[in-house]
């Protein structure tokens, strides 16, 4: 038997290392997991008190359109009902974007260096990937508006940028808004927007009410801290969200992750102090790579992307040895590391560690 041709050289998604592995790998009692941008908070206390409700229903299927969440979420957003769509993840909601508007020959337009899964999920649907060469680690914009040609069919932002931090202004959306090409879809990746207080950063569901080619990404893995539970959701022109659940999976989402997803969105009082201690962690950060003399982006999410100035792998394994996860080996970053911002305990034991590592490297060179 032999697959679809155009998946043969696909790349499997490399997710970054789990704590029980390294711990077995190097023989490590205490290890530190800053490599995939999650709350070092963990989740509501209501959000888990709904999951611990919802285990008594569990050989029963979920609501396959999750009516419940997407009536709270709706009512949270101030947007209409018919304007979400939930998926396992926001990765699964890229998915379906893919599958429901791209065929083979279509172009689509996005970073050299983004979230991987909007080129896998693109050539899986044998569409022709252009990427845009990213700019001091943003989005190029006009760049990205002169490589649009009648083929293009859709455009990817992730704001903020995954890996680089980085985020595109209002000003520049609005720009790249008013002259792309109602055809072309744009997708607007805000998956980091709650940890946001910058007041540059674009309010996509405004924009929202301007653009019906314009749809945003958005998720409960990051700062409500529900990673593992598996869910994500889109904001869009009811017409668009109707076409992207012409092509969604019945009960794509579980009992647990809508009823936790409720739960947490009611509790604001958890994403505010979350928020709080992830920018006093971005100030710790900032201010010791400012010590030690390493350049860094300006970091508007739950992580930090730095220039270590020695090869990422060398300063990866170094980390890994002392305990700590972090994520590197970047294509067009080959010095860069980039790390979660964790709790207090966690950035000083980071930190530590990187003295140590790059200590040690200075020594052998």
């Amino acid at each position: 038997m032999q697959p679809k041709q155009n998946i043969m050289h696909l790349p499997v998604y490399q997710p970054g290392k789990s704590l029980d592995a390294v711990k077995k790998e190097l023989g490590l009692e205490e290890v530190v997991k800053l490599a995939s941008n999650e709350n070092p908070f963990g989740c509501s206390e209501e959000a888990k008190a709904a999951i611990v409700n919802e285990l008594s229903n569990t050989s029963i299927y979920p609501d396959g359109g999750s009516v419940e969440l997407t009536e709270a979420l709706a009512a949270h957003l101030g947007v209409e009902k018919d304007q979400l769509i939930f998926g396992a993840g926001s990765d699964e909601v890229i998915l379906m974007l893919a599958r429901a508007f791209l065929v083979s020959g279509d172009e689509t337009i996005m970073a050299d260096e983004t979230f991987p899964q909007y080129k896998h999920n693109a050539e899986i649907e044998n569409a022709h990937v252009i990427e845009v060469p990213l700019r001091d680690g943003k989005h190029d914009l006009s760049a990205m508006l002169e490589a649009v040609t009648v083929k293009t069919k859709i455009v990817w932002i992730c704001n903020p940028n995954n890996p680089t931090g980085t985020i595109v202004t209002q000003d520049e959306l609005n720009t790249f808004m008013e002259h792309v090409p109602a055809s072309v879809l744009v997708v607007l990746d805000e998956a980091y927007c709650e940890y946001i207080e910058d007041e540059s950063f674009p309010d996509g569901l405004s924009m929202l009410k301007n653009y019906k080619n314009l749809i945003l990404l958005r998720t409960f893995s990051k700062i409500y801290g529900l990673a593992s539970l598996r869910i994500g959701y889109g904001v869009g022109h009811p017409d668009v969200i109707r076409s992207i659940n012409q092509v969604r999976e019945p009960f794509n989402t579980t009992r647990f992750a809508q009823a936790a997803a409720k739960a947490a969105v009611a509790d604001q009082a958890f994403i505010s102090f979350c928020k709080k201690h992830n920018n006093e962690g971005i100030a710790y950060l900032t201010a010791q790579f400012d010590r030690l003399g390493l350049p860094y982006f300006p970091a508007y999410g739950n992580f930090i992307m730095f220039d270590a100035k020695h090869p990422s792998g060398q300063v990866f394994d170094g980390l890994l040895r002392k305990g700590i996860i972090s994520r590197a080996r970047w294509s067009y970053y080959p010095t860069h590391i980039r790390i979660t911002v964790g709790s207090e305990k966690q950035n000083e034991q980071f930190i530590r560690a990187l003295e140590e590592v790059l200590q040690e490297l200075k020594v052998q060179v």
